[in-house]
């Protein structure tokens, strides 16, 4: 497992040359799609409800400490775009309540808010361009079980022909957490960049072939909030029926803590490899989707040393 780890340090590399072609190739393309005509601004309203259910465990490698994370979630969708061919105005506002049984840690519940604006342009010859705005209220993150985010994002797109894709996106987070660790009691901070690699290959309709990669940090001046993580999947999805599809996938990720100390005081140093398969149901408007995942879990903190199992499954319903 350890030995793949050089392989995160590369992708930097990567991502930046990444960054540099598909800006090169938007300024080639920007002209060409100036001279494109845009049709009617159209406006289409959409919403959307979804009820779930979560169950988890996880236990520590000596069976001695077994956490449940069983609960249950309520989720509605609202929103709009307005667009007219090649430009593109989304608006849209979600909440989630969360409720926690069993023997689940933490807080028994909680909601959770986002609102997003987002813009997308067709720049032709494949490209595409988006601009994204985002605010959260009580994320539960990486760091914190009680975050408020803004973000602001920019992705750009390639897809010469219908059968690859390339997605790259770069993330600015601002958060706050309610912790009362900041100066004077005030809630303490952290900022930091996430940036998102994604390449897709279309087999056949609803037939992909999908890897994704993530690098990502938080700088606090709260020792407990700052981290960085490298992440790396890869998913199949292939259809069973006209409205029923199968992805199976696994993930790779490696998370570092600045300031969160182990035992002999090393920053703690958590990785998972997570395999998983997911079934969509997808009758008319109806969206029936389940899920189950494996977490193999290795840590250099004893407490953090855990493997588990998360089964859920969703019914939503979209207008």
């Amino acid at each position: 497992m350890h030995g793949l780890f050089p392989l995160f340090a590369l992708l930097s590399g990567v991502l930046r040359s990444a960054v540099a072609l598909l800006l090169a190739g938007v300024l080639l393309s920007a002209p060409a799609a100036a001279q494109e005509a845009p049709r009617g601004w159209e406006f289409d309203p959409f919403a959307r409800i979804e009820a779930g259910v979560v169950l988890s465990e996880s236990e520590d490698q000596d069976d001695e400490l077994i956490i449940n994370g069983d609960g249950g979630y309520l989720r509605g969708q609202i929103g709009v775009t307005l667009g007219d061919g090649v430009n593109e105005v989304r608006i849209e506002a979600d909440r989630i309540e969360v409720a926690r049984f069993g023997s689940a840690t933490g807080r028994d519940g909680f909601n959770r808010d986002r609102l997003t604006v987002q813009y997308t342009r067709d720049l032709g010859d494949g490209w595409g361009v988006e601009l994204r705005g985002r605010l959260y209220d009580d994320l539960v993150t990486i760091e914190a079980a009680d975050t408020d985010e803004k973000q602001v994002s920019l992705q750009l797109e390639y897809q010469p022909e219908a059968a690859h894709r390339v997605r790259l996106r770069g993330t600015w987070r601002d958060r706050e957490y309610d912790d009362g660790a900041g100066p004077g009691g005030t809630a303490s901070t952290g900022d930091g960049w996430r940036v998102d690699a994604e390449y897709r290959h279309r087999i056949g309709r609803y037939h992909y072939i999908a890897a994704d990669f993530r690098l990502e940090d938080i700088t606090s001046d709260n020792p407990l909030r700052g981290y960085d993580r490298q992440s790396a999947s890869l998913s199949y999805t292939r259809p069973v029926t006209s409205d029923i599809r199968v992805r199976p996938a696994i993930e790779l990720r490696h998370t570092r803590f600045d300031g969160r100390l182990t035992p002999d005081l090393s920053a703690r140093s958590d990785t998972q490899i997570v395999p998983e398969v997911e079934l969509l149901w997808w009758p008319g408007p109806w969206r029936i989707e389940a899920e189950a995942k494996y977490i193999f879990g290795e840590s250099n903190d004893p407490l953090r040393d855990r493997r588990g199992y998360r089964v859920s499954l969703s019914v939503g319903y979209v207008f």
